[in-house]
């Protein structure tokens, strides 16, 4: 796998770690050279940046100096005059849309008599992509036959192997009584029509625009708030439904999230959203459980957003809102593809779908065996507990079920036909259904087997050493659970052998940003992390609340703060609303775009935050009171902890920090004095025997641990 990027300095926060990146396109500006520049046109790509454009247009801005006449400048591309695109927008500035550019590079130049010329690059990619993910992945199942469309029908039959459909736009509205239902005739208004009040203040018809097409091969989904008897949407000139901003939806989920195309998205006809006039989008590849996949997930909402800008205009701010597998692609894509997203909210989140996730995920699998089947009666259910660090012993078996997104047999969609499918015996060349199959582009694979590089590691940890050190399980369980808990071998499946992780991957999930690092882009926007509390859920749950301190750890490790995180919590819903969210993140944004000053982005995200927008969990039940604390680790130890404690995890009961940034742990010795419990010279013995490489060493980095080497990273191809 190789890869490009633009650079970004990455925060890390780790002593004596370098950083990987290459700073490139930066340079001093010379001694007088700002009167030179203000003579200068400067040319801007509105839609995108230059190097990932699509769909072979894009929207451009021409400023010219003040000396200059805005109507005297001619544009060309490649020579081609493209002037007329272009229209007047605001002082002394041109805007356009920009078509029919080549594949690959395209010059833009902007002249004028009496200025320097400006110009642009901007690289071409085809709507169906790919862009900067790397290689389509293959098989891949086209779904616009069974995807229904807002009125109910379907996109019909694919019109290429990229899974293509026609576009098309189709108007709903809202009636009185609280239903969105199809617009029979744009040219009538029916009895029911409902009237939507915008956050500008201004009253329209509540009918939506709903555009459905398909781009990088999913299935994207736009609405906006458009009469249909008004000029069609410009660009350049909003219309008044549209109040300036974007809300960009993630879904969840992740078995089964490969190889299709995807029958849904996570929904855009959203009253929250639409009544207010903001606009929304979403594509069927931005839902987790069609797509688990960060990488693809940034390429498609990039494209996606890039669509919306060239039909409507450039939004003021793009809010992105998911929960649980959209929680996933709102911090990696705000952290690893800056500028896509201005602010995000994050709902029972996790820091990202490779670790903060799948460790804990694939340690419930290890524990889970060996309770059950190596040694169903050495442990009670409270000692299992003890030792898995979950609210309830219920969730060893949840999350252990949920880790067959890890196994190549487990969840593979419906769509995707049997024969097609890995099977060991019957088909050892078929499409694994896994997450790291799924990243490839990024692992690439290992050159004797053809399977992906894991970064998946389990070897020196000590499972249980905090239950063992406060007495829940003795000595001899402790022993016994270390000597066979084993690990998982290539396809998953538990083994006696600890798991060993593919070292270049590990590297490669720092340096690109698939651990979630927080110090790039995440660290210069606003994040709401809310979360319904389901730690004591009946039959388990993998959404616990350790997560989103994770998140807030790995913020603080990069950048020194947390500043920039709000962490809400409830109960059943009763508690903070997604209405009340979506105003504190539009207040926080505008405020934050109309600060003047030059402070660094943190500054200015501290100095305008909304009053009352602060840490708080609601107590439990209907008429829940808010309690304004901040949010810590805990059980017990607040308020807050009293109502929703904050329980663990197998690695940090094994003495990992909450970060949970460590893929595969560097070793020290065994040592008596990790044991607060009498321990015989025999069974120290015993211990430096299932531990002969030397057991965790949480204290110093992990094996390969290290900055992101940039951001907006391109993987152009899968190598060994």
């Amino acid at each position: 796998m190789s890869f490009t990027g633009a650079a970004r300095p990455v925060r890390m926060g780790l002593a004596g770690v370098a950083f990987m990146g290459v700073l490139v396109g930066a340079s001093a500006t010379p001694a007088g050279s700002q009167e030179r520049e203000s003579e200068k046109l400067q040319v801007t790509a509105v839609s995108s940046r230059p190097g990932v454009v699509s769909g072979d247009d894009a929207l451009i801005r021409v400023v010219a100096p003040a000396s200059i006449a805005a109507d005297s400048i001619r544009i060309a591309v490649d020579g081609r005059d493209v002037t007329s695109s272009f229209r007047p927008s605001g002082e002394n500035a041109l805007m356009g849309v920009v078509k029919e550019l080549s594949k690959g590079e395209n010059r833009l130049t902007a002249t004028a008599q009496g200025a320097d010329s400006g110009e642009v690059t901007l690289k071409n990619h085809p709507i169906t992509g790919p862009v900067f993910s790397g290689p389509h992945e293959k098989p891949f199942i086209c779904d616009t036959a069974e995807f229904k469309t807002v009125t109910g029908g379907t996109l019909g039959q694919p019109t290429d192997e990229n899974c293509s459909a026609e576009t098309r736009v189709d108007y709903m509205y809202r009636t009185t009584a609280g239903t969105f239902v199809a617009l029979p005739d744009v040219n009538d208004r029916p009895a029911d029509l409902a009237t939507a009040t915008t956050s500008a203040g201004k009253k329209v018809p509540y009918i939506v625009r709903v555009e459905t097409g398909t781009i990088n091969r999913g299935i994207y989904e736009t609405a906006v708030l458009h009469d249909p008897l008004s000029p069609a949407p410009d660009p350049l000139e909003r219309g008044p439904g549209w109040n300036g901003r974007l809300v960009y939806g993630f879904g969840g989920g992740c078995n089964g999230g490969w190889y299709v195309q995807g029958r849904k998205t996570v929904g855009i006809m959203n009253d929250t959203y639409l009544s207010k006039g903001y606009g929304v989008a979403s594509s069927s590849l931005n839902v987790f459980g069609n797509n688990c996949n960060d990488l693809l997930a940034a390429e498609t909402m990039s494209m996606v957003k890039e669509r919306f800008v060239e039909t409507y205009g450039e939004p003021a701010f793009t809010m992105g809102n998911g929960c649980s597998g959209g929680s996933y692609q709102t911090h990696q894509i705000a952290d690893n593809y800056p500028g896509l997203l201005d602010g995000i909210l994050s709902g029972c989140s996790f820091p990202d779908v490779g670790f903060g996730t799948i460790q804990t995920l694939s340690d419930a699998q290890l524990l889970n065996h060996y309770f059950t089947n190596v040694a169903p009666d050495a442990f009670t259910k409270e000692q299992q507990k003890a030792v898995s660090g979950f609210g309830t012993w219920e969730s060893i078996g949840s999350l252990a079920r949920a880790a067959g997104r890890i196994d190549p047999t487990v969840y593979c969609p419906a769509q995707l036909p049997k024969e097609q499918r890995y099977n060991p015996a019957t088909n050892p060349d078929g499409a694994r259904c896994d997450v790291y199959s799924h990243a490839v582009n990024v692992y690439g694979e290992v050159p004797e087997t053809g399977k992906a590089r894991r970064p998946l590691d389990n070897t020196g940890i000590q499972y249980g050493l905090q239950a063992l050190n406060n007495g829940t399980i003795d000595m001899d369980r402790f022993i016994d659970l270390n000597r066979r808990i084993g690990g998982l071998d290539d396809d998953a499946k538990p083994a006696a052998e600890r798991t060993v992780a593919d070292l270049k991957a590990v590297r490669l999930a720092y340096r690109t940003g698939r651990m979630l690092n927080g110090g790039a882009g995440l660290a210069d926007i606003p994040i709401i992390d809310y979360r319904d509390y389901t730690d004591d859920a009946a039959t388990g749950d993998m959404h616990m609340r350790f997560h989103s301190f994770s998140t807030r750890a790995r913020l603080d490790k990069a950048n020194g703060t947390h500043a920039n995180q709000v962490m809400l919590t409830r109960s059943s819903g009763h508690g903070f609303t997604l209405a009340g969210m979506v105003a504190d993140m539009d207040q926080w944004l505008t405020a934050i775009k109309g600060d003047p000053g030059n402070d660094a982005p943190i500054e200015k995200i501290v100095r305008n935050r909304p009053q009352g927008l602060t840490d708080a969990c609601w107590t439990r039940g209907i008429g829940a009171k808010k309690i304004s604390e901040p949010q810590v680790e805990g059980i017990g130890n607040t308020e807050c902890n009293t109502l929703y404690p904050v329980w663990t995890s197998p690695r940090m009961v094994a003495g990992a920090d909450v970060a949970n940034d460590i893929v595969k742990c560097r070793k020290r010795p065994v040592v008596s004095t990790d044991y607060q419990v009498p321990v015989t010279e025999a069974q120290l013995k015993e211990l430096t025997g299932i531990f002969p490489y030397g057991v965790c060493d949480w204290s110093v980095p992990g094996a390969g641990q290290q900055a992101p080497m940039g951001t907006w990273l391109s993987f152009d191809a899968v190598t060994g």
